[in-house]
C-alpha cells in the first residue's frame, strides 16, 4: 500500500506535525534535509517523525483494512461501469454481485 494513499486516507488521525512532514515528503517530494529546513528541526527529527507517522499509518491499515477495501470497491465499480458501457450486462451483474458480497462480508465482520 502506498504511503501517500494511506496519509490521505488516515492522515486526520495523525498529529498536525506528522501530517505536515508527510505532506512535504509525499506530495512535495522533499528530502529529509529539505523537510528539516522547512520545519526548523534536525534531519534526524524529520526522519523519526516520518518513520513514526508511517508506522502508525501502516498499523492502522493492518488493523482496519479500510484503505484496501476502498481500493477494491473503487476498482470494482470502475470495472462494472466499463462493462456496462460495453453493454456486457452479464459481467456488470457479476461485478456488482462481487461488490455486494464484499460489502456484506465487511458488515458481517463488524
Amino acid at each position: 500500500m502506498d504511503l501517500a494513499f494511506l496519509a490521505a486516507f488516515y492522515g486526520g488521525l495523525l498529529t498536525e506535525n506528522q501530517r505536515r512532514i508527510l505532506s512535504l515528503h509525499c506530495e512535495e517530494d522533499y528530502s529529509l534535509a529539505e523537510i528539516a529546513a522547512e520545519m526548523g528541526i534536525s534531519r534526524q527529527a524529520a526522519h523519526e517523525t516520518l518513520s513514526r507517522a508511517s508506522a502508525r499509518l501502516f498499523g492502522m491499515e493492518e488493523a482496519l483494512g479500510m484503505a484496501d477495501r476502498f481500493q477494491k470497491m473503487e476498482s470494482g465499480l470502475e470495472a462494472a461501469l466499463a462493462a456496462l458501457r460495453n453493454k456486457d450486462f452479464a459481467r456488470t451483474e457479476r461485478l456488482l454481485e462481487e461488490l455486494l458480497r464484499l460489502d456484506q462480508e465487511e458488515k458481517d465482520g463488524l
